[in-house]
């Protein structure tokens, strides 16, 4: 793969990672709440789920679901259902004065878990890799090497930009003490994901 070649998918990479999402949400909203380091649990969960997408594409299962109607629909609305739920229950969260006894009481695992679930029940990135993994491929030279070079590089900017998101919210969150501030920020990261939800319910194979 030529630089200028990788230099064009990297553009599009750090395009596609700052362009607003359920992913952008999860980020912006952990850290504002749980802090930065707490955070990080949940940027790692976000890129194991996209590097799922990257090998289901890389294996050409990502074509079978951008083509087959049932497969993009059965993915869809388990993200759909699985967003909506996590804005109910950002919605419900009890707003704390002091922010960091919040923090104490939920594990990085389990940030984990719901940021891999966050990734992986959103087809749109399976729909975007293989609409442009092809742009970038050269046919005649070996595809693996290329398909890792673009993956890792979608990867890492993925990973550089939620940090950047989770290092301003949660350098903001030191001025919000407030428990009415926190609960509006709350319903308003709640609403955030449920219009996700709503947005990836709209959205067509």
């Amino acid at each position: 793969m030529s630089i200028d070649i990788w230099l064009a998918y990297l553009a599009t990479a750090i395009v596609f990672s700052f362009a607003p999402g359920s992913g952008t949400v999860n980020s912006i909203s952990n850290g504002m709440v749980y802090g930065f380091r707490k955070s990080l649990a949940s940027i790692m969960g976000l890129q194991v789920g996209l590097t799922c997408h990257i090998v289901l594409v890389g294996v050409g299962l990502g074509a079978l679901v951008s083509q087959s109607a049932t497969a993009f629909t059965v993915i869809k609305w388990v993200g759909v259902v699985y967003l909506i739920v996590l804005g109910v229950q950002k919605w419900r969260e009890r707003a704390a004065f002091d922010i960091n006894p919040q923090r104490a009481t939920v594990s990085g695992k389990r940030l984990f878990r719901q940021a891999v679930l966050v990734n992986l029940t959103n087809p749109k990135s399976i729909v975007f890799l293989v609409a442009l993994f092809p742009q970038f491929i050269q046919p005649s030279a070996p595809q693996l090497p290329q398909l890792l070079i673009l993956g890792v590089t979608t990867v890492v900017v993925d990973m550089c930009v939620m940090l950047g998101y989770v290092t301003l919210a949660s350098r903001l969150s030191a001025y919000i003490r407030s428990a009415r501030i926190m609960g509006a920020l709350n319903r308003v990261f709640g609403s955030m994901f449920i219009g996700c939800g709503a947005l990836l319910a709209s959205a067509r194979a």
